[in-house]
């Protein structure tokens, strides 16, 4: 930059009319120009990101943002990676591998809990409303949370529904330790459900409901069990980032403004996020993707108090409640202090947040 202005200057300095000086100086013009055009921008932040799942039309949000440019508008160059359950994304970005991920905020109450002092922060939530849960074929004979007792669940061990399950079992008196664990990949769980090589499985409403459906199953055939509906007002999953990020807020903040604003497009269009989604992954059925965007959209995403508080935020009292009741749902030593789990300090202005009603 500095020999740009240098030849600027050497452009000021030369006068006179004469076709010799005014090519002179046209030259020296468009070499300046040519030359500021070739210094690169300015450096942009490299953020690892990791999702909790595969590539789906729920998260197709976060693809949106990249391809459109708003995490690069944010100075920010994030780079984006599946995920094969909350806990693992978890782990990816407590060991530095990923800066950032979308995750299960119980899993990250639990790992706070057992590495105080190293905690990692929830920094937007993004369901409000959970959507974990178990979920069984009705020919089983499987009717009521009690007949889960001494049966098969077949789950990927990183699955946020599977790491609940206990907490789902204490609430409603089902020994946990008489269910047999199957640790099944994602693309095997509700294949294995089908062919009964398992009894049950867990997973996100939205996912094994029509991952099932996609493989001949109708919705009046499955049995759900959905941990909401007994008492576990828990939260879902939310963006969390590591240590090492929290010490730049700017680039954090830019991350989930850029993330908001595609989230709200996508609300609005979501025909944006399934292409988004098909990019990556051509194989997925558009009509079953689109299904479950809208599902997660009207049962987890745009919940009242999102569309009175704007995405992201939490309430801090049901917070609260929530982080003892997992903390004891789990038998953890102690429950951390919510605001070693969730922060609002890096979120965006209110405005920015803001949803259709």
């Amino acid at each position: 930059m500095i020999g740009v202005t240098r030849m600027l200057s050497n452009c000021a300095r030369m006068t006179g009319t004469g076709p010799t000086r005014r090519g002179l100086v046209g030259a020296a013009l468009a070499g300046a120009v040519a030359l500021a055009g070739a210094v690169p921008a300015a450096a942009q932040t490299p953020i690892k990101f990791t999702l909790d799942w595969v590539f789906q039309g729920p998260t197709s949000p976060f693809l949106v943002a990249l391809d459109k440019g708003y995490y690069k508008a944010e100075g920010l160059d994030v780079t984006m990676d599946p995920g094969q359950g909350s806990a693992g994304a978890v782990q990816r970005v407590a060991t530095g591998a990923y800066d950032i991920g979308f995750a299960d905020v119980n899993s990250l109450i639990e790992y706070n809990a057992k590495n105080a002092g190293k905690e990692i922060l929830c920094v937007f939530m993004a369901y409000d409303f959970p959507p974990f849960g178990v979920h069984a074929l009705k020919k089983s004979g499987i009717a009521k949370p009690a007949d889960l007792a001494g049966k098969k669940l077949g789950a990927p061990v990183f699955d946020a529904s599977f790491r609940l399950f206990p907490a789902f079992a204490k609430k409603t008196g089902v020994d946990a330790k008489s269910v047999q664990h199957v640790n099944l990949t994602p693309q095997l769980r509700e294949q294995s459900l089908v062919q009964g090589t398992v009894d049950f499985i867990s997973g996100h409403y939205f996912s094994s409901i029509l991952d099932l459906k996609a493989r001949g199953v109708k919705a009046e055939d499955v049995v759900s069990f959905n941990y909401s509906d007994y008492k576990m007002d828990v939260y879902g999953n939310g963006i969390i980032i590591s240590p090492a990020l929290a010490a730049k807020p700017e680039a954090v903040t830019g991350f989930l403004r850029a993330t908001a604003k595609a989230w709200k497009e996508v609300a609005a269009n979501p025909a944006l996020g399934i292409a988004a989604a098909k990019k990556r992954d051509p194989l997925i059925d558009e009509k079953l993707e689109t299904e479950r965007l809208d599902m997660s959209l009207r049962l987890n995403v745009l919940t009242p108090f999102v569309k009175q508080n704007g995405m992201g935020d939490v309430d801090p009292a049901r917070f609260a409640r929530s982080v003892k009741d997992v903390a004891e749902a789990f038998d953890l030593p102690s429950a951390p202090e919510p605001d070693k789990v969730f922060s609002a300090k890096f979120l965006p202005p209110k405005a920015e947040r803001m949803v259709a009603p």
